[in-house]
């Protein structure tokens, strides 16, 4: 028997190709189902409209008398939340970074600290996931935990995760990121693609600061999340070679796509050109912004290609490449360090 008039329409209206005024039924009566059958577009109108007017917590001068929350977030978008680990947590202060899709969602980084009690990321997380999907109801929505790259201040709160239902997380070295993503014997010159359900995402080997550095590229947003590859910071290179290479196909590859932001995962220089906070600085207060501009990304490469050869420490006014720094550069770093907190300690 032929489909009835009634039935296509309602099949129609489960599409999302037709209005509910069809069937003579108001939005309010089925707003639950129709909203728990919708497939969110993330193609149409990307990249899609944001928000990084924040201010961002940036520490205190006392860390004990610190009112910052452990954790501050900052929703770019109905689907993209950015997190920032408080400094009166751990110096290094990493943003992570939360992606929504139709089938399921993606934890960039998961900060610098262990224990659930100082940073209870796993705990801020979940409740993200929960407020999301009150309003996009799923059943089995899996989470995957994964990395810029594998230093400790971006893993470090793996274990918060372990043991939760419905959830991968990705190890920190090469050749299980390599497995988990795709990447064949093409790395590090392969980009690959990782879908979150409707949200593709574009993954880009990284090498260079550390080597299992990824990059990811976010059509929905248009932004450009680089890790510890390219940021307003100071840039250690352990592999030189590497990183110019990376540059030059990060470089390409924003040329090729409309990217709105270039998102690393810190912040270290100051709004003065050229001039950073000390190693284990806790209180920032004037700190610059930590998005990035594709024309920022190109002075990176031109700055990487210019000191490839010269080792030490190049200060240039949006970053700093450390390039093989000699022993007197890593003791004056380290004696600016430990001078800024004996003079955090005299103020306690």
């Amino acid at each position: 028997m032929g489909e009835s008039a009634e039935m296509a329409a309602l099949r129609q209206v489960r599409a999302g190709t037709v209005s509910l005024a069809v069937l003579g039924v108001s939005q309010a009566s089925c707003s639950f189902h129709r909203e728990a059958d919708v497939t969110i577009d993330f193609m149409t109108g990307a990249p899609a409209a944001g928000s990084l007017d924040v201010a961002w917590i940036h520490g205190a001068r006392s860390a004990r008398r610190s009112t910052d929350p452990k954790i501050q977030v900052h929703r770019y978008d109905e689907h993209t939340v950015i997190l920032r680990q408080s400094k009166s947590v751990h110096y290094e202060a990493p943003f992570l970074f939360l992606l929504f899709g139709n089938d399921r969602a993606l934890l960039l980084d998961t900060g610098a600290t262990e224990q659930p009690a100082e940073f209870p990321v796993r705990r801020t997380v979940d409740g993200l996931i929960s407020e999301w999907l009150s309003r996009h109801p799923r059943a089995g929505y899996p989470l995957v935990v994964a990395h810029t790259h594998g230093h400790g201040d971006h893993v470090a709160g793996d274990a918060q995760f372990e043991g939760r239902p419905a959830t991968t997380i990705v190890a920190r070295d090469q050749e299980a990121v390599r497995e988990f993503f795709g990447f064949t014997a093409d790395w590090p010159d392969q980009v690959v693609e990782f879908g979150l359900g409707g949200r593709v995402l574009e993954v880009i080997a990284s090498p260079g600061h550390q080597s299992a550095a990824v990059t990811v590229y976010d059509p929905w947003t248009g932004i450009l999340f680089t890790g510890d590859t390219v940021l307003p910071a100071r840039l250690y290179v352990s592999d030189f070679p590497a990183f110019t290479s990376t540059l030059d196909r990060l470089v390409d590859f924003a040329a090729a796509r409309p990217v709105t932001h270039v998102l690393g995962c810190h912040v270290e220089m100051s709004s003065r050109p050229g001039r950073d906070y000390p190693l284990g600085a806790t209180y920032q207060p004037d700190e610059r912004a930590p998005q990035m501009t594709v024309e920022q990304l190109t002075a990176v490469r031109d700055a990487a290609r210019q000191v490839a050869h010269r080792t030490g420490v190049h200060v240039f006014d949006d970053f700093i490449i450390y390039n093989e720094p000699g022993r007197g550069a890593m003791i004056m770093m380290l004696a600016r360090a430990w001078g800024h907190r004996l003079r955090g300690l005299v103020g306690l």
